[in-house]
């Protein structure tokens, strides 16, 4: 008995199944222990904390820097 082959259009079509049935009912991906921040997000932070040091005026005083 001769064994017959999926033609490229069917082995696509088989593919494409089983990638949305992958898709629709795979396991959720994890959640992260904690959200990253970009490299934008870390710098502003950095910057907000810095201009709040305390710094002497000239006068002896001390002021806040904001």
């Amino acid at each position: 008995m001769p064994r017959k082959t999926a033609s490229g259009e069917e082995a696509a079509a088989v593919a494409a199944a089983i990638a949305r049935f992958e898709a629709e009912l795979g396991a959720a991906p994890a959640a992260e222990a904690e959200p990253r921040l970009s490299a934008w997000q870390r710098a502003a932070l950095v910057e907000g904390v810095n201009a709040k040091r305390t710094v002497q005026d000239i006068g002896g005083g001390s002021r806040w820097l904001s």
